[in-house]
């Protein structure tokens, strides 16, 4: 019977990122994932390493850390990515209050955050509508990755450069400190074991699911052909509800009333969770979205009505040369209703479950990872990093 020092669960980031933390710790790794590849949320998302997401502290941290990581990765690793950065669009002055007082207070934090006037803010962004830009804020810290690639690409890179072992198509039926089950009655034993399975770990531990209160959020998105003539947009780029979204805007004095005010445009908008992102991908294809719809079960049909919705806004501030929509899908991530970023949890001697990164995974799996890897060699149960000070 195979043993190893770790076994992750998951071939999603999380898991894929502690299997890099362990193994580059000098463990011999091996991660089990019960499809033929990583079919979750890491492949249906944006493929943005998104910093400017995170409040400033342990996340912004994590999210740097992270982002050094996904660019060393990428030195070794076939899959594109690209340092665009990213714009948020102020399309009214009570936006582009809400973004200089983002700037004022956190200028020196780490986001490489600086204002833009309308005229920069066109230059910087060939897609936003001249009709409609009052300024922006430019963010240099986020890259840019195609999650279907990526995601698919560092099994290799971890097998080659670090000794992973995977073994694809083995669904977990039961974790004991030690080993795991499978459906086919197999077993891996391993001293230590890192559960990050996102929405099944419902039928591996659900009692510890339920007290730590994660719910499923579903959120649809769409990507279009690949833009003509080579044309590109220049970064990532979100607008004025992305600023309510984001608890990185949340100090910012003029964000209640930018709240209020959005409540009484945009209605829909708001109850369904729906801010508008723009990525674009190696070949040209935008990914647009999202929404966030919360329950324990989801309905798996998407509605055509939450796609318009978030085209109606994208037309607030967006133009390109062909907006056809190529593709539509929905994902489906962990989050915590207790406020918490990630839940980390030792149900078991040696047993750790990682989930609920609320949608960050991509920005904050691989520094999540090398904190918790202390913890899972030594297991012990782990603790969210403090600001500094605190």
């Amino acid at each position: 019977m195979e043993r190893f020092d770790l076994l992750v669960v998951g071939a999603g980031i999380v898991g894929l990122a502690h299997a890099l933390s362990g193994a580059k710790r000098g463990m011999r790794v091996c991660v089990v994932e019960r499809s033929s590849r990583a079919i979750g949320a890491s492949v249906r998302n944006f493929g943005m390493v998104w910093p400017i997401g995170q409040p400033a502290g342990p996340l912004l941290r994590r999210a740097l850390r992270s982002r050094e990581i996904w660019l060393q990765c990428a030195e070794h690793a076939p899959f594109w990515h690209e340092p665009c950065g990213a714009l948020h669009v102020a399309t009214d002055r009570l936006e582009m209050a809400v973004l200089e007082e983002f700037e004022s207070l956190y200028a020196d934090r780490g986001y490489r955050a600086s204002l833009l006037s309308r005229k920069d803010a066109l230059a910087t962004n060939r897609a936003l509508r001249a009709d409609r830009v009052v300024g922006a804020l430019r963010t240099g810290a986020e890259l840019c990755v195609d999650p279907r690639e990526a995601i698919r690409e560092l099994p290799g890179y971890l097998s080659r450069r670090h000794n992973v072992v995977f073994r694809f198509g083995l669904h977990a039926s039961r974790v004991n400190t030690g080993s795991v089950e499978f459906s086919d009655d197999s077993r891996i034993e391993a001293d230590r074991i890192v559960v990050a399975s996102g929405p099944d770990l419902r039928v591996l531990f659900p009692v510890q699911l339920a007290a730590a209160g994660i719910v499923n959020c579903k959120l649809q998105m769409m990507r279009s052909v690949a833009q003509p003539d080579a044309w590109r947009m220049g970064t990532h780029l979100a607008a004025g509800l992305t600023l309510i979204h984001y608890k990185a805007f949340a100090a910012c004095p003029s964000l209640p009333a930018l709240r209020a005010a959005s409540e009484e445009r945009w209605p829909d908008h708001l109850r369904l969770g729906v801010h508008v992102l723009v990525s674009q991908n190696r070949v040209g294809e935008l990914t647009i979205g999202d929404s966030h719809e919360y329950a324990a079960d989801l309905e798996p049909f998407d509605r055509d009505c939450i796609d318009q919705l978030v085209l109606d806004y994208l037309d607030e501030f967006f133009h390109c040369p062909r907006l056809e929509i190529a593709e539509r899908w929905h994902g489906i991530y962990p989050k915590s209703t207790l406020g918490a970023t990630e839940v980390v949890l030792r149900p078991l001697p040696g047993v750790f479950l990682v989930n609920a990164l609320g949608g960050n995974g991509m920005t904050l799996s691989f520094g999540l990872a090398e904190e918790t890897i202390d913890s899972i060699l030594h297991d012990r149960d782990w603790t969210p990093p403090r600001e500094v000070g605190n």
